[in-house]
């Protein structure tokens, strides 16, 4: 591994990055309230940060990257703003659909939350920031201080909000859920490094990224406009088996490279692209002062991502 130096340009790009597609680009959060980015890119960037410096530190790539993410998940829909516990979080009765009674939470949005958080604010960052920067793209970004600095901002950050939540809610997960979803962000981030360092790769074909990043399109498309009902959660949770089973074997080859894993990355992001204005419309806060900053922000996506395709290229 090459030496740790203080990289500061994609290290605040993934900082700002994680929210700004996490929230701003899905419309969750409509571009009216954008200093809440203030808040958000501590705990979204932040951990976006230390997930991407901790794989690429240890010498382990993406899929301790993913698994980390995932543990990422649950911290924050669980232990932070504990929407997947909160009966009516911010108006929202997120348990009245595929209830799971013994856990408190609903199937539904529990894949949505979580798996949401590992496609699109923590993978769709790092890989889209890592392809800007082709150079840097395995080496780690922040020395010590830097690691040290994020943490704190992690932390406070994550803090910040979860006193917001429970102040504007009035509501504190029982401790048998908050304990159990510990012990489960544990095992993920157990479970991530204990994973095999990455192995030589295979002789084999692949997709041309651009039909790699088109299947992404698709299955994202699908996961994120499927329906609230168990047949919508077996839908994700086939379109997540096959898609990760999918990557794995393809990534195993030689003809695998950066190009492909922008492919990924620029699918799921075209899904939030239109994907922010639906939900924008379903929130009720489709003003002409939001669509038009949507619009901004969806051609700000979408140009970065075109950016990224032609430093790979380069």
């Amino acid at each position: 591994m090459r030496s740790i130096t203080w990289r500061p340009a994609p290290a605040v790009g993934l900082f700002l990055l994680a929210p700004l597609v996490g929230e701003y680009l899905l419309g969750n959060v409509p571009m009216a309230d954008i200093g809440g980015l203030l808040v958000l890119a501590p705990m979204y960037g932040g951990g976006a940060l230390l997930i991407r410096e901790t794989a690429r530190r240890t010498g382990r790539g993406w899929p301790t990257m993913i698994l980390l993410a995932a543990a990422y998940g649950v911290l924050e829909a669980c232990l932070i703003d504990q929407s997947l516990f909160n009966p009516s979080f911010e108006g929202h009765d997120f348990q009245s659909v595929t209830p799971i009674p013994w856990l408190g939470v609903s199937a539904h949005y529990a894949l949505s939350f979580v798996g949401g958080h590992v496609i699109w604010s923590i993978g769709v960052p790092i890989a889209l920031v890592e392809a800007l920067t082709p150079r840097r793209s395995a080496v780690p970004w922040l020395g010590p201080p830097g690691l040290a600095v994020t943490g704190v901002l992690f932390v406070l950050g994550s803090f910040a909000v979860f006193l917001s939540m429970v102040e504007e809610n009035g509501f504190v997960a029982p401790t048998p859920q908050r304990i159990g979803a510990a012990v489960v962000v544990l095992l993920l981030a157990g479970t991530a490094f204990a994973l095999r360092r990455p192995r030589p790769a295979i002789p084999g074909a692949v997709p041309r990224p651009w039909l790699v990043g088109l299947a992404a399109f698709l299955a994202s498309g699908l996961f994120f406009a499927r329906m609230e009902d168990w047949p919508g959660v077996a839908l994700a949770l086939v379109l997540l088996a096959v898609s990760a089973l999918t990557i794995v074997r393809w990534s195993r080859r030689t003809g695998w490279g950066a190009a492909h894993r922008l492919g990924l990355a620029g699918g799921a992001l075209l899904t939030y692209v239109w994907g922010g204005f639906v939900l924008l419309s379903l929130e009720g806060d489709a003003t002409p002062l939001n669509l038009t900053a949507q619009s901004l922000l969806a051609l700000a996506a979408t140009t970065l991502l075109l950016l990224a395709r032609i430093r790979c290229r380069a």
